[in-house]
């Protein structure tokens, strides 16, 4: 990765930090649990390799991948083919994920990412979780970026693309 895209997200990493902080207590106020991706169960969990295996398949059962995080980041780069869902750790990103969601039957199968910041530091992906599991999704997965998503997507040299 260019020395100016990793800056470029570590400056979107700590905006997304801290308007997460402002989000987050809102968001937690409704969930009675840490607020953590280390909350997340293991069994939720998909590997990038796994997710980009899939993505690359020919079969009609491909998941619909939100990005769950700051915009300016889905913007500089995201999985292809994923949507913007609006960031988990604020009311009105937490209400643009329902809004997209709401429509789907429950069994659709949904990988949500973030990838802002180091996973036991992102402040939207357990929101994002809780939110879609209370809704009745059961076959939601939980895209694991342990470092960041330039680290673990774009370095990997797995698809992506940029804008809107």
């Amino acid at each position: 990765m260019k020395i100016g895209t990793m800056l470029r997200m570590g400056v979107i990493c700590a905006l997304a930090l801290s308007l997460g902080a402002q989000g987050r207590v809102q968001a937690q106020e409704s969930w009675h649990g840490s607020g953590s991706a280390l909350s997340i169960p293991r069994s939720a969990l998909m590997q990038p390799g796994q997710l980009n295996m899939m993505l690359a398949a020919r079969d009609a059962g491909k998941p619909l991948v939100l990005q769950v995080g700051s915009h300016l980041l889905f913007q500089e780069a995201h999985i292809s083919g994923a949507e913007y869902a609006g960031p988990a750790s604020q009311d009105s990103g937490l209400g643009e994920l329902r809004a997209r969601v709401a429509p789907l039957p429950r069994s659709s199968p949904i990988v949500i990412y973030c990838g802002c910041c180091p996973w036991n530091r992102c402040p939207n992906i357990a929101p994002a979780y809780k939110l879609l599991r209370d809704m009745g999704f059961i076959r939601l997965k939980v895209l694991y970026l342990a470092n960041n998503f330039g680290a673990d997507w774009v370095d990997k040299g797995f698809p992506v693309e940029r804008g809107e």
